[in-house]
């Protein structure tokens, strides 16, 4: 039987739970209690659309936990590396690069991800090359012997732009690893990589700048499409968003038939934005509270006008009990803090290892990065 409530539900076990360990945070001999709970996030300093105000998802984990929990302002990832590092937060969600950055160089954990529109963590790297060339033969055949990545050599490639992640460091992170591209140049210099690809593909390689026509997802098809390149290093979906609507009208002016497009086997992807934190600093109590927190976020959801037992509800909705709180603002709720603050459906538990790991292995090849990296965030040690 549906229940309806004014006030917020919250189990009293979790209560109990998280009044005796939440927050704990050292060893047995001296564990200190985490009184308040710190997000490094990008805050503004004024929001027009108050619903994008990042103090509404602070306020739902205060609620969730039973505690303080507070907004720590960064303004960049390199920001929130050192935030994590030296405790001035406890969580942040990050971008794929500075995480494993903070990853393999301070430890730092993947504890939840955000999803992406189809409910993915990731998405998937591919070269795509035109159905009538010898690439695109050789991965139809049905014969291992032919290679169709050993092909690319000497092709014109078409990249998104200088070091992108699906199209530039994935796919040179591969041809490297696997020994299709020998490094040309210092292992410690990012400008390797540029003569890394003028040496295995061709001088006529497409590396765009932002703005120019071949740039981006976009640019890069059409690089492919105008007969300007060979290859194209895009993510799964690239194809389909610009040259694959039922409306053939939405489709781009440069487009070929979808059909003459095809993608190679995908050799990486690239991970959602995980929320890290150190382990070193918040106990697996905590992290267990915080999670249970985060997720809870999907299974509340605003209905208007919801019946139940002949009478009609507006509030939000929790889909694992059914009860509706009337009380709570549509902007307050679970599934319009997602989209409106975090610009996505959904957050799902995940492991550091999976989740980053592939894309480090691939990213980590590239010679020069763990240098350009550092640079990038300002990581001074």
């Amino acid at each position: 039987m549906m229940l309806i409530t004014t006030k917020k539900p919250i189990l009293l076990a979790l209560l109990i739970v998280l009044g005796s360990i939440a927050g704990c945070i050292g060893n047995d001999e001296d564990e200190t209690e985490l009184e308040t709970l710190t997000i490094a996030f990008e805050v503004k300093d004024d929001y027009t659309n108050v619903d994008e105000n990042p103090q509404k998802f602070a306020d739902y984990l205060a609620e969730e936990l039973n505690m303080n929990v507070e907004l720590y302002p960064i303004d960049s990832e390199g920001a929130i590396l050192e935030s994590l590092r030296f405790g001035n937060a406890d969580i942040a969600f990050m971008d794929g690069a500075a995480a494993w950055v903070g990853w393999q160089q301070y430890g730092l954990d993947a504890l939840a991800a955000d999803q992406k529109s189809d409910g993915r963590t990731y998405y998937n790297a591919h070269a795509v090359v035109l159905k009538d060339s010898e690439m695109a033969v050789a991965h139809l055949d049905g014969d291992d012997s032919t290679d169709p990545f050993a092909l690319l050599a000497g092709k014109t490639s078409c990249h998104t732009g200088w070091l992108k992640s699906a199209g530039m460091l994935l796919p040179m992170g591969y041809l490297i690893s696997e020994g299709y591209a020998p490094v040309v140049g210092s292992e410690d210099d990012i400008e390797s990589l540029r003569s890394t690809i003028f040496s295995y593909f061709n001088e006529d390689a497409s590396i765009p700048d932002s703005g120019t026509p071949y740039a981006s997802y976009s640019g890069a098809v059409r690089c492919l499409s105008e007969g300007a390149g060979d290859v194209a290093f895009v993510k799964d979906s690239t194809i389909g968003s610009y040259c694959g609507n039922e409306d053939a009208a939405e489709n781009e002016d440069w487009c070929l038939d979808e059909e003459e497009y095809i993608l190679l086997p995908s050799y990486g992807s690239a991970p959602s934005h995980p929320v890290m934190y150190n382990p070193e600093r918040v106990d697996i109590q905590t992290r267990t509270a915080i999670l249970n927190a985060l997720l809870s976020m999907n299974d509340e959801m605003y209905v208007e006008n919801h019946s139940m037992g002949g009478e009609t509800y507006t509030g939000c909705l929790n889909v694992n009990t059914q009860v509706v709180d009337t009380e709570q603002p549509m902007n307050e709720c679970g599934d319009r803090i997602l989209m409106n603050i975090l610009n996505t459906p959904g957050i799902v538990e995940v492991n550091t290892q999976e989740h980053l790991g592939i894309y480090g292995n691939l990213i980590g090849s590239i010679p020069g990065i763990t240098t350009y990296f550092d640079t990038k965030y300002e990581i001074q040690e």
